[in-house]
């Protein structure tokens, strides 16, 4: 198992559109994926799981990941998030 933290920068948090591209992103993995924010839970291929995170500017995302690809989805996820919220 493996989890990275990220504090989210966009303006606008986890919106509807990268939050759509999150979802394809992890639905890439067989890994579990699970985001942590606000002492809120979500499957990270789940879309209305994600977006009910309310995650917004300055929250921290906790991303847990376990699996066979779970270092490969590590850092997929991680470069997503840098890139895109």
């Amino acid at each position: 198992m493996k989890q990275f933290d990220y504090t989210i920068t966009d303006t606008l948090g986890i919106h509807a559109r990268p939050g759509g591209e999150l979802v394809k992103v992890a639905k890439a993995f067989a890994s579990t994926i699970k985001l942590d924010c606000n002492g809120k839970s979500a499957d990270a291929k789940r879309l209305i799981a994600v977006m009910s995170l309310g995650a917004k500017q300055g929250h921290v995302l906790s991303v847990t990941v376990d699996g066979s690809d779970e270092d490969a989805a590590c850092e997929k996820l991680s470069a997503f998030l840098k890139e895109n919220l």
